[in-house]
Formats: C-alpha cells, structure tokens, sequence
C-alpha cells in the first residue's frame, strides 16, 4: 500500500514536470517572438539617437537639453533597437520637443487653438509637428510595453523549468522511497518456566 503511494505520488509529479517544461517552452517561445518581432520593427524605422557631440554643450532652444542628459545621453549615437531605447527616447527625447515647442500645451489644447483660428497657418504647421510626434511617441511606447512582456514571459518560462525541475527531483524521491525495503520486526514469544508451589 505504502509502494503504491509513492509509485503515485512519482507519476502525478513527472506528469507536473512534463506540464511545467510545456509551459516552460512556450513562454521562452513568446518571448522571443516578441522579442524579435519589436528589435524587428524598431531596426526597419532606422531612428538614431544624437551623436555624443550633441550632447556636449546642452541648453534650452536646442537639440538636446539638460534635462535630457540622465536618460538620453547614454544611448548617444545608437540605433534605436530594444525597448528601453524606445522608452527613452519617447519619453525623454520627443515628449520634450513637443513640450518645449507647444509651451507646456498638450496636441488637444493645440488642436482647439487652431480650430478657433483657421487662418493661423504657423500654428497649424504646430499642430501637425506636435501630432507627427505624439503619433511616433506613441509607437515606442507600444514597442516598450511589448518589449517588457517578452521579459516577463522570459522570467516566468525560467521559473517554469525551474519547478520542472523540482517535480522531477521529488517524483525521483518518492521513487526511492518506494523502492526501499520495508522493516518488519518479528514478535518472538517466549516461554517462561512457571514453578508451582505446592
């Protein structure tokens, strides 16, 4: 009774491990597709960060700005091909663009000004830069949020193989705990001389 349910116990855990290591394989897949698939998309665009010179003499007005040293600066001169480039560059680099050139306005406020002024040929041209931009910031984002799935997915297809792995041990030691000879002990009864007493 006792073999039989550790011979169980082994199976139902090399069924686990066969399951996890199944999973485990897919994720990893996912992920790299992902992964491929947003290095793909960013690498056909041909987005370049500001060569290092640029980022020499920074102030307001130009290219690159102070505030944009700490995220930007290390990526200088690269082609923009993973998702924290994509991050940085979309959060760091246009949204600062569009909001030095609209004065701190978001594309809707613009977009009501020129509606209200359709004569306005300067800050039309405005409103169609700071949409290009918000369209292209917009992108990268969607490229970084699918960028950190590829990594969550990798992380949980480690954990799967991981626990694969522990399936497998423990169906292993139940296995040779099954297999183990079992200790009978053996009740010898003995005999005892009774004098009798007359």
């Amino acid at each position: 009774m006792r073999r039989n349910s550790h011979f169980t116990l082994a199976i139902a855990g090399f069924a686990a491990a066969v399951l996890l290591a199944v999973a485990g394989g897919l994720l990893l897949w996912g992920s790299a597709y992902v992964h491929n698939t947003v290095t793909n998309q960013l690498s056909a665009q041909q987005i370049y960060f500001p060569p290092s010179s640029a980022f020499a003499h920074p102030k307001a007005g130009t290219e690159i700005t102070p505030n944009m040293i700490p995220s930007v600066s290390q990526y200088a001169g690269q082609q923009l091909l993973t998702g924290q480039q994509a991050e940085a560059y979309a959060d760091h680099f246009i949204a600062q663009h569009i909001i030095n050139m609209g004065g701190g306005k978001t594309y809707s406020q613009l977009s009501a000004e020129s509606l209200a002024q359709p004569n306005n040929t300067q800050l039309a041209g405005l409103v169609n830069t700071v949409f290009k931009g918000e369209t292209l910031r917009s992108m990268l984002l969607n490229a970084y949020g699918w960028w950190k799935v590829s990594q969550i997915t990798f992380i949980a297809s480690l954990i799967a193989f991981g626990l694969a792995g522990l399936a497998v041990l423990s169906s292993l030691a139940a296995l040779t705990l099954g297999h183990r000879p079992e200790i009978t002990h053996e009740v010898i009864t003995g005999t005892t001389d009774q004098t009798k007493v007359a």
